[in-house]
């Protein structure tokens, strides 16, 4: 009688136990797959957005745009995909505010191409594998931040993007401790959360 009650205890520390193994696996993945850069001659690079205030692009934002300029400076790709919305109480898109920068440090309209209806990094690569098909563009390099390395190669698998990863060095999130570890853990829960819903067909919130 006594052990009988004593399975439901046994289950749930080994359920916590279990979370807690894949919540630290999932973690330390992040941050070995943000501390390599993986860029490798492709069809284009993709270049997932961020905050943009009144038409300029915010440090988080820029620090991508110019780590995706020296790639595209070394010819490792030659088209720029600009991905990013128009965010509430915003009069312009991510991507169209990148385009403007992009432009301005030399790359021509006729090698960017942009995604500017996503709002989240989902909906932005959705929209990207099927800007890709209809270009006829196969392959990729995708740039954000560290922290976010692991789920964009993850979620362009899922899409049919053949990618590699190259984080940006220079974001100010990864500068400040603090806010770098919080997006550490946000990602290493996100990214079991989106390999169970592919896994069993769910759509994520």
């Amino acid at each position: 009688m006594k052990s009988a009650s004593r399975l439901p205890r046994l289950i749930m520390v080994g359920t916590l136990v279990l979370l807690l193994l894949v919540w630290a696996t999932s973690a330390i993945a992040v941050v070995l797959w943000g501390a390599k850069d993986g860029a490798r001659a492709s069809d284009a690079i993709v270049v997932l957005g961020a905050a943009q205030y009144v038409g300029r692009p915010s440090p988080v934002l820029r620090a991508r745009l110019d780590h995706a300029l020296a790639l595209w400076d070394r010819g490792m790709a030659p088209r720029l995909i600009f991905t990013g919305g128009t965010g509430a109480g915003d009069t312009t898109s991510e991507a169209a505010v990148s385009r403007v920068y992009a432009m301005k440090h030399g790359v021509p309209d006729t090698a960017i191409l942009l995604e500017n209806e996503g709002r989240t990094t989902r909906e932005s690569l959705a929209a990207v594998s099927s800007i890709m098909r209809n270009k006829q563009l196969r392959t990729a390099i995708l740039v954000s931040d560290p922290f976010h390395m692991l789920r964009l190669r993850i979620l362009s698998a899922q899409y049919g993007v053949e990618a590699s990863t190259s984080p940006t060095q220079t974001s100010p999130i990864s500068a400040n401790r603090g806010q770098a570890i919080s997006y550490v853990i946000s990602e290493s829960i996100k990214v079991p959360m989106l390999i169970v819903a592919h896994t069993f067909s769910i759509d994520e919130p």
